[in-house]
């Protein structure tokens, strides 16, 4: 496997170190919005058969790259690969997205879950990793990536998506003892998937805590931070300038940047309810940030997205003291299918052009 990036900024800029421009990749940069994916994706026949062929995950996995000028893939997966494993039954329903045929409602079914093997059960993932690194050959690092334990316990619970999270917010009252096993069983997990996915070669990582900003102040203390804290405490990176850096992302995670500044991990992602210079400001330069477009700015006209990319990245130097090190561009969720390709170039383009030294 080779050793040498040709082009590392993303990770120097996730170190806090001098880059010569800011690094852009972009939160489901693989997706519907390619007609190359939604030609593989019919060639495949379901998103869960692209995901579970390691060469087609790979393809799909390289698509944005051939097409624009990104710091960074990321791994073709879902984040629900972990509960399918636990034998939840994961399948996707046409405009309804993820579901399980088995969801979990009581302390029992909790009990009965355990770690899957990360070779056997969840094999293809690494091979994924395994094949989309040899095929990069160095032009830019992969990431890999996770559901945090709340967001996986919300589909586990809910069987889905939701609105309210009535069920899984309903357990947190009822059986908070039955809800921090399922989260436990979960951190173990994703410790154990995360660190296969660095072994098998996946150069920087990223949790999604997609829905940790629908709990109430003293519930995200609760049931989401302390298992972002243990897996950026716990999970094995390594050292020095070969350290493998970890993300945490959230959702409406703005009043937690404090925190999770002290996590551990190496960087923080953010989505546009908060300026990137008032994020750089709470953070106080211990971690690198990620972040922050409103995905809407795609739907924008061509001066309408550089714009607003040249306002995030002068609000980030803003706020770190007129300094640039230390951010990665992206959007502060991931894209739509109805949005424009060529729009998606003039943000990349920006980025680079208005950031470069």
């Amino acid at each position: 496997m080779p050793q040498t990036l040709r082009n590392d900024r993303f990770l120097r800029a996730l170190r806090r170190e001098s880059v010569d421009c800011t690094p852009v990749w972009l939160m489901r940069q693989a997706g519907r919005y390619l007609p190359e994916y939604r030609a593989t994706r019919a060639r495949a026949g379901s998103f869960l058969a692209m995901a579970k062929n390691p060469e087609i995950a790979c393809e799909v996995t390289l698509q944005p790259l051939e097409r624009f000028d990104l710091d960074a893939a990321i791994l073709f997966s879902d984040i629900l690969t972990i509960p399918d494993a636990m034998g939840l039954g994961l399948h996707f329903v046409d405009g309804e997205g993820p579901k399980f045929e088995r969801p979990l409602r009581d302390a029992a079914a909790i009990a009965k879950l355990g770690v899957p093997d990360m070779e056997t059960e969840l094999g293809y993932v690494m091979d994924a990793v395994r094949v989309i690194r040899r095929e990069l050959d160095g032009r830019v690092p992969l990431i890999g990536f996770s559901g945090s334990p709340w967001t996986l316990a919300c589909y586990m619970v809910e069987g889905g998506g939701s609105k309210d999270f009535a069920r899984i917010k309903a357990m947190a009252y009822n059986d908070p003892k039955a809800l921090h096993a399922l989260l436990s069983v979960n951190t173990d997990a994703v410790i154990a998937y995360l660190a296969a996915q660095r072994a098998a070669g996946a150069q920087a990582l990223q949790v999604f805590d997609t829905w940790g900003g629908v709990l109430s102040p003293a519930m995200y203390r609760e049931f989401s931070l302390p298992y972002l804290t243990r897996i950026a405490r716990e999970l094995e990176r390594g050292e020095g300038a070969g350290r493998t850096p970890l993300i945490v992302f959230g959702k409406g995670n703005a009043a937690w940047l404090g925190d999770l500044a002290e996590s551990g991990a190496e960087g923080v992602g953010v989505d546009w309810l908060i300026e990137l210079g008032d994020a750089a400001r709470r953070t106080g330069g211990k971690v690198a940030l990620q972040g922050n477009l409103d995905p809407a700015t795609l739907y924008g006209s061509p001066e309408a997205i550089r714009r607003e990319v040249r306002r995030a990245l002068d609000s980030y130097r803003d706020g770190n003291g007129g300094s640039r090190e230390g951010h990665v561009f992206n959007l502060g969720h991931g894209m739509s299918p109805d949005m424009d390709p060529e729009h998606v170039r003039v943000l990349v383009d920006e980025v680079h052009a208005y950031s470069r030294r």
